[in-house]
């Protein structure tokens, strides 16, 4: 039976009325008595992990999620296909696409010509990697991650392909893997939440799509797993100042009342959603003083905002997004996680992909930089990629200087860094067409089970019981972490 139901079903009128008045009497008691009331738990560990995780020694502490929503095209960036050049306007062969689904935008195309990308490749690095013209500033780091050319998923769509990648399911209402590790591993911070997400500005002539809560949702798990996300504009959390005429003291006072009022209903009916908001009000009041802290920069060197670029002092940026990633780290968050919109190219692919990564590309290898010269880097994961790749054919009319490329779920590139990752390595092969893989596929939630054990979880035994079932971020199906990429 649950208890928060029968409780209210065998309630009388006597007790409900009784009820008030023991409720009032509590707020006046704790008015008098003030500040008395500073709780134990306020000083307690307000993110504590799962009894028995990890489960082994991590090699990553924390992580950050640099995810690209519309799906960077791996041709353009990562996977050098110069052969492609011969094929220019050649119809894609059907041994290639071999009766792939593809979307209705190009299902009624008359052909799929083959549109190799534009952009000059160039070896970087010790490793020698092949990074494209765009990518200036992530050349300067392929010695330090790990490129996965073989990532593939099963959603063709934005939607189910941004919920798949972000809890492991196409199916909604699933915890989020930042809520997961939020949930199972705590935090060391008592003042700024487990689990923080930015979504911050794009370039204005971007093709957007949207971006649902679900994406860092706690879904089945207890709400306190949320992501908070910080906003880009104003204030980063709503009402994290005091109104005029109330000071510290006084919404301690009242939140100790609060919290003793909400603790004392928890005793009496079990609901945990009420322990959800016990942390969250606390964890609200300790924000007041923990917020204007993490986004003052005014300490940070010359150097170090150079490094990131002239972006980083506009809130709401990208750049100002990652350095307040690497903030959060440092002072004990988990997981931070930056979504960043626009990426979604059908047509004018050169044009808007450069902005893109104009937008981004430089902080992406700014906050690896940073982090290494830290010491971070080596206990930080960083994780960067989109939901799905791009077709190696043109939507829309194709040009020697200008095409579009339409979903594609069959392979895609993402790359590691930081926290037990190989630098400087390789992992996967697509065909010549980068339409399909040929060696070492790596399934979305082989990536996820891949994140998990760099965070000292094995996939396999980290569940939460939800409707009969053990529920878990890497499903039901096998799964294994890439072993490949870790040290």
């Amino acid at each position: 039976m649950d208890p928060l139901l029968e409780y209210h079903q065998q309630q009388t009128r006597r007790q409900f009325f009784g009820n008030v008045g023991f409720r009032a009497g509590n707020v006046a008691l704790a008015s008098l008595l003030g500040s008395e009331f500073a709780s134990a738990a306020a000083m307690s560990n307000v993110h504590t992990p799962v009894t028995g995780l990890p489960h082994f020694a991590p090699k990553a502490k924390r992580i950050i999620y640099l995810h690209m929503n519309g799906a960077p095209s791996q041709l353009d960036l990562w996977d050098h296909k110069p052969q492609l050049q011969k094929h220019f306007d050649q119809d894609l062969p059907d041994s290639i696409r071999n009766g792939q689904r593809i979307t209705t935008m190009t299902s009624g195309q008359a052909r799929f010509p083959v549109a190799p990308s534009m952009f000059k490749f160039a070896q970087h690095g010790q490793c020698g990697r092949f990074v494209s013209e765009l990518l200036p500033h992530t050349a300067k780091i392929v010695d330090e991650i790990a490129v996965i050319k073989s990532v593939h998923t099963s959603a063709i769509n934005h939607d189910p392909a941004c919920t798949f990648v972000m809890t492991g399911s196409e199916v909604p209402g699933k915890p989020s893997i930042g809520s997961w590790l939020a949930y199972g591993l705590g935090s060391e911070s008592n003042d700024l939440p487990a689990f923080v997400v930015f979504t911050p500005t794009f370039p204005a002539a971007s093709q957007a799509q949207a971006l649902f809560t679900r994406m860092w949702s706690s879904g089945f798990l207890p709400t306190k797993y949320t992501g908070v996300a910080l906003r880009g504009q104003g204030d980063p959390v709503l009402y994290v100042k005091n109104p005029p005429g109330v000071d510290g003291s006084d919404r301690r006072t009242m939140l100790d009342a609060l919290n003793r009022l909400n603790q004392i209903n928890h005793d009496r009916v079990g609901d945990p959603e009420i322990q959800t908001r016990i942390a969250q009000y606390e964890m609200a009041f300790r924000m007041q003083s923990s917020v204007p802290e993490l986004t003052d920069l005014s300490k940070e060197s010359k150097a170090t905002l150079d490094l990131y670029g002239p972006d980083v002092q506009r809130t709401g940026s990208f750049t100002h997004s990652a350095i307040m990633a690497r903030r959060l780290i440092e002072r004990g968050t988990r997981v931070v996680q930056i979504l960043h919109r626009g990426w979604d190219q059908h047509n004018n692919l050169p044009r808007l992909l450069r902005g893109q990564v104009e937008d981004s590309e430089r902080a992406c290898a700014a906050l690896v930089m940073d982090l290494k010269q830290r010491g971070l880097l080596q206990d930080t994961l960083v994780v960067w990629g989109g939901e799905f790749g791009r077709t190696v054919y043109s939507q829309g009319t194709l040009t020697k200087d200008n095409y579009g490329r339409d979903h594609h779920p069959r392979c895609f590139t993402m790359w590691m860094a930081g926290g037990g990752v190989k630098g400087g390595i390789e992992h996967g092969e697509t065909d010549d067409y980068s339409y399909n893989i040929v060696k070492d596929p790596v399934h979305i939630n082989d990536l996820n089970a891949t994140i998990l054990q760099l965070m000292g979880i094995d996939h396999r035994k980290f569940s939460f019981k939800f409707q009969g079932l053990d529920q878990r971020l890497t499903g039901v199906e096998e799964h294994h972490p890439v072993k490949a990429v870790l040290t």
